[in-house]
């Protein structure tokens, strides 16, 4: 594995070299070792700090991997059972016919409330009961379970309030009770960041947009599912969308928001490494969570979609033994039960949509075996 580490290291060696990207890190585990942790760059620009393995970044929806783990972790505990009616647990979730929507659809985004209101800001999304009131009330874009569209951030405070609702705790404290301590990694794995903890973290930058973006560019959001509005609600609240601004918020950062997290590669790589050697989950439930549950079009997307039970079957790369989440600024973590890899890839320039740091560091990775 030393060729592994060498290759890899010079991949972001080369990213940050070239200006392509500011900080990176990349963590690989394999059967329980760490094969791989390659970091290059600096983690703040303003003053010149450096990117370390243990700088906690920002990584928007690659956190929603995280928040699944935590929800597997008590099933297999017997504290949950996928297919329980979230309104069994949350009483309020039942409203407007959504009474039969179970944690299973949750996790593979087919309650039916993608949504959050229109208006809804950065500071409304740090406000937990708010939110989860909000969602409790809204009226389903579809049936519970008869289709499927990406929950953007309502994912993380559907499950996030099943699991407080059957811990008595807020999943912040939950991950750190039940999965990052015992993992090692609790100083490296987030939802609520502490306040005494954000001087260590990445500043998060917008990645400069093309000199002459594609002229169909202009017109994509109009044409987006993402962006329609239903009964008042949108799973692209435009307030709230996680750019850099946002990302670097005070508020945003120490809140629970579990549609994100903030994290280390090495620490969500050892979160995959410990799935996949049944130190958090048994054999079966591994199979089961990281097999196709759902595929099809997204709803709120308008994209081709499989999804396990919290996570992206294939990933960009459409390999099926992969199972993991991306985020929009270019992170992503995941695991491929065939090599036995567990992979984490940090930055801190956030390139929405482009995942060709993480496709490229990938490949290197998945075809070292």
């Amino acid at each position: 594995m030393a060729d592994l580490q060498r290759n890899v290291q010079a991949v972001v060696d080369e990213l940050v070299g070239s200006g392509a990207e500011r900080g990176v890190q990349v963590a690989v585990y394999r059967r329980g070792e760490l094969v791989v942790d390659a970091v290059a760059g600096v983690a703040d620009p303003e003053t010149g700090r450096a990117f370390t393995s243990d700088t906690p970044v920002y990584a928007t929806s690659t956190g929603k991997g995280v928040t699944a783990a935590v929800v597997h972790v008590l099933a297999e505990r017997g504290a949950l059972d996928y297919d329980t009616p979230i309104a069994d647990v949350w009483p309020e979730f039942a409203a407007h016919g959504k009474d039969k929507a179970t944690v299973r659809h949750a996790l593979t985004h087919a309650t039916g409330v993608p949504g959050l209101p229109v208006a809804t800001t950065a500071a409304d999304l740090c406000d937990w009961d708010r939110m989860c009131a909000a969602i409790a009330d809204a009226v389903p874009w579809w049936e519970p379970g008869t289709g499927f569209g990406y929950h953007a951030q309502t994912y993380g405070y559907i499950l996030g309030e099943v699991v407080r609702r059957v811990t008595g705790r807020a999943i912040s404290q939950v991950l750190r009770d039940e999965v990052a301590g015992p993992l090692g990694v609790a100083g490296e794995l987030f939802f609520g960041v502490p306040r005494q903890e954000l001087g260590r973290l990445a500043r998060i930058e917008d990645a400069p947009f093309p000199a002459e973006p594609p002229a169909e560019a202009a017109e994509a959001p109009v044409d987006m599912p993402f962006f329609r509005v239903v009964n008042g609600y949108t799973a692209a609240p435009m307030a709230a969308l996680p750019d850099a601004a946002f990302s670097n918020r005070a508020d945003v950062l120490t809140s629970d928001i579990p549609a994100g997290a903030t994290m280390t590669a090495r620490a969500v790589a050892r979160l995959y490494d410990a799935l996949l050697a049944g130190t958090l989950v048994s054999p079966a439930r591994l199979a089961e969570l990281s097999s196709p549950a759902v595929s099809g079009t997204d709803e709120v997307t308008g994209a081709p979609a499989v999804f396990g039970l919290g996570y992206t079957i294939g990933l960009a790369l459409s390999d099926p033994t992969l199972f993991g989440m991306a985020g929009s600024g270019g992170t992503a973590a995941f695991a491929d039960t065939a090599t036995g890899f567990s992979v984490g890839v940090m930055k801190n320039r956030a390139s929405m949509g482009d995942f060709s740091t993480v496709e490229r560091i990938a490949r290197v990775v998945l075809q070292a075996d």
